[in-house]
């Protein structure tokens, strides 16, 4: 692909290019663009930290160490976006900025420029000749198609809304789930295996390479059971009979990765009750999940890879670290395309998925968002299917992420 490129002809017409390149319209934000000459190597977006010392020179020496990891990195411009105003006492946020230009300088970075759009005016700390109250915000208004970029509505929340099921569709696959698990009961046996939790999965796990010091680890817990009765209920005769799709949807799990990689491949609006109730099935599950997880964030080869190291994991052999690596961001970096066909699935998973079970699906949405360096939406993700499961693990090891403003090593580099 070739990449569409934008030329500014001064500071106003930048910073009106900067939604089309983050794809929303920052709030409340610090935005961070590295440089490689006079090529910009992407974006990144910080939440505003409080206006003491202590927070600001933090997060500016967070900010440049991050920018320090982006392969050809060699100048950055720095821009705040607040809701305060210029007030006639200057830029808000200024210190910030100061700390940036400073921690910049020490790491041997030019900085571009420092910016600031306030909610009455913007400013330039390199314009000189600008007003005390800043220029108007008029001036930002793009006046050409921006290199035919879409102009972004929405600011970096927008857009972690589930889609809206269609009606009866989450009563449809909570029924589907129920006969899933009837039909598995059928196939397997009564002593068919309950949705482990992560703990339990973490007494057999492979070792967990350690993750990186600024990001605490969090251990793994419990995940919902399936919905649905056991094989204890009585049944009547009518009742014992298994819905036929139930069972095809079972035989499906025999090959894991085939299901995943289909689904893959299919218009999410396009799948049955009994499409989401395996997955759900699946994604409450912690070792089939992962499997997913290498797969989608991989190949259909490596979820084969995934999914007999899993079975020698637990026959008590190693577990290969250049699998188990992939859940902390390291190791190749996956293809961004691949990982949000798999986010819009999953996303229309969670959407028709019953509540005691939408704690699996929102993690997964997590982590998706969370590889793409969308930490915004991780950390919606992951606080929900904490809302739904407290000691959820993946979404809890998401959050610690977010939180420590960890991202993924592939996001550094081209």
């Amino acid at each position: 692909m070739t990449p569409t490129i934008v030329k500014a002809a001064d500071a106003a017409q930048f910073l009106s290019f900067v939604p089309r390149l983050l794809g929303f319209r920052p709030t409340r934000s610090l935005v961070v663009i590295p440089f490689g000459g006079t090529r910009s190597l992407g974006a990144m977006r910080f939440d505003l930290p409080p206006d003491d010392a202590s927070s600001v020179d933090r997060v500016a020496s967070t900010v440049v160490g991050m920018v320090c990891r982006v392969a050809g990195a060699d100048a950055i411009a720095a821009i705040v976006y607040t809701d305060d105003g210029f007030g006639g006492e200057g830029m808000p946020h200024r210190a910030l900025l100061d700390a940036l230009a400073f921690r910049a300088d020490a790491c041997g970075l030019r900085v571009g420029d420092l910016l600031c759009v306030a909610a009455d005016a913007w400013a330039s700390a390199f314009d000189a000749d600008g007003p005390p109250g800043g220029r108007g915000l008029g001036e930002l208004e793009p006046e050409d198609d921006g290199g035919h970029l879409p102009l972004p509505a929405g600011d970096q929340a927008s857009g972690a809304d589930l889609p809206e099921p269609d009606p009866g569709q989450r009563e449809g696959v909570a029924r589907a789930l129920r006969e899933l698990r009837r039909a598995l009961t059928q196939l397997c046996g009564p002593d068919a295996p309950e949705a482990e939790s992560d703990a339990d999965a973490a007494e057999a796990a492979p070792a967990e390479p350690p993750a990186p010091a600024h990001a605490p680890t969090a251990d793994l817990g419990p995940v919902p059971a399936p919905v649905g009765g056991t094989a204890a209920e009585p049944a009547s005769r009518d009742d014992a009979r298994v819905d036929p799709r139930a069972l095809a949807a079972a035989c499906r799990l025999d090959d894991l990765p085939e299901l995943f990689e289909a689904v893959l491949h299919e218009d999410p609006e396009a799948l049955d009750a009994y499409d989401h109730a395996a997955l759900v099935w699946c994604l409450e599950r912690p070792s089939l999940r992962d499997i997913a997880l290498v797969q989608w964030s991989g190949n259909l080869a490596q979820g084969d890879e995934a999914l007999a190291a899993q079975l020698r994991w637990e026959s008590g052999e190693e577990y290969p670290p250049h699998l188990a690596m992939r859940m902390w961001g390291d190791g190749e970096p996956p293809s961004p395309a691949r990982l949000d066909v798999a986010l819009q699935l999953v996303r229309a998973v969670a959407s028709s998925a019953p509540h005691e079970a939408l704690a699996g699906p929102l993690a997964m949405c997590a982590w998706l968002s969370w590889a793409l360096g969308r930490s915004t939406h991780a950390g919606e993700y992951a606080q929900r299917a904490c809302d739904v499961d407290p000691d959820h693990g993946l979404a809890q090891i998401v959050l610690s992420f977010v939180r420590a403003g960890h991202l993924p090593d592939w996001a550094f580099r081209r």
